[in-house]
């Protein structure tokens, strides 16, 4: 039995392998998009996005990747959800290998990703959605006059902050230093609005509760000293939403494609070190993770991948 061979396999429904969807689909390329779960990738978990340029007024995460979506779908990319749990890059001919199935191209672009990365502290793992979360659009609406925290101190801690104050009777940030790393402008919005408080040079060393978050232990990093935050009775429990950074999610390419601090390494055209395979988006090593970024990385992705298949891309390696 034939197996379609696609000139491009995408994996991951991100912004970056949107974008390279629809560049590739332009191009008169036949396309196939694998993801693991649902599109969007950490864009469906962002209450509300005005950075983005051409985004409309009060544009949230979903609604912006749904857009993308059918825009890559009306030029012919094809989409498949499965799980890659194997990679094999080399040669003219590339195999991925998932869950349900095998798809074969002749480029592969990795637009992979990265996941929230946790506290790491006692309790966390198991009050995950009892209490403790990584997503405010998902879970803000359980707390609805409930207190909240927040863990962290750039642009997306803050964001999701000011998100918050929506269902929060009160808001504090949970920051380790003494002061914010998101930028001014989100800063502004944090600092001009009442229902924010902040905890500064602190961090979260324990959660506690018995199916359900009930208190946890705050740190001050510089003192040493430790506060019981308990929930308060009427309420039963608070929450507690982390963004503490990002965890890439390059294991399938560990020995296979070069990565730095757990980034896939590529060159300023999406080249990684195979000839036909590309990355784009927050799996690569880049200085800005922003859709706009990913964006662009999908679409210059798509456009190497089509020079490579008409046989005009050099093959440029990643800097060492």
């Amino acid at each position: 039995m034939n197996q379609t061979i696609y000139d491009v396999l995408i994996i991951g429904a991100g912004p970056a392998g949107l974008a390279a969807a629809l560049y590739a689909g332009r191009a008169r390329l036949s396309t196939l998009v694998i993801e693991k779960e649902k599109d969007g990738g950490q864009i469906v978990i962002t209450a509300e996005i005005d950075n983005y340029p051409g985004s409309l007024e009060h544009e949230s995460g979903p609604s912006l990747v749904a857009r993308m979506a059918d825009q890559a779908a009306r030029f012919g990319a094809e989409k498949v959800y499965d799980m890659v749990v194997d990679v094999h890059l080399e040669g003219e001919i590339k195999r991925l290998v998932g869950k349900k199935g095998e798809y074969l191209g002749r480029t592969v672009i990795i637009a992979t990703g990265a996941h929230p990365r946790p506290i790491g502290c006692p309790g966390e793992k198991e009050l995950i959605g009892k209490g403790v979360s990584y997503c405010a659009t998902c879970d803000g609406n359980f707390f609805e006059d409930m207190e909240i925290f927040v863990v962290g101190g750039g642009d997306t801690a803050v964001e999701e902050a000011v998100y918050l104050t929506k269902f929060g009777r009160k808001v504090t940030i949970i920051h380790r230093r003494d002061e914010l790393r998101a930028v001014k402008s989100i800063q502004e919005k944090a600092m001009n609005n009442p229902k924010i408080h902040f905890m500064w040079d602190s961090v979260v060393s324990r959660f506690h509760g018995d199916g359900l978050l009930e208190a946890m232990t705050v740190k001050n990093v510089k003192t040493g000293k430790e506060t019981l935050i308990e929930a308060d009775e009427e309420d039963g429990t608070f929450g507690v939403f982390v963004f503490v950074g990002f965890i890439p999610e390059s294991q399938l390419f560990v020995d296979k494609l070069q990565l730095r601090n757990g980034y896939i390494v590529t060159d300023a055209l999406m080249h990684t070190g195979i000839p036909g395979v590309f990355a784009a988006g927050d799996i690569r090593e880049k200085s800005l993770r922003q859709v706009i970024t990913a964006a662009a990385d999908g679409a210059i992705a798509a456009m190497e991948a089509n020079a490579y298949i008409e046989g005009a891309c050099p093959v440029n390696q990643p800097n060492p």
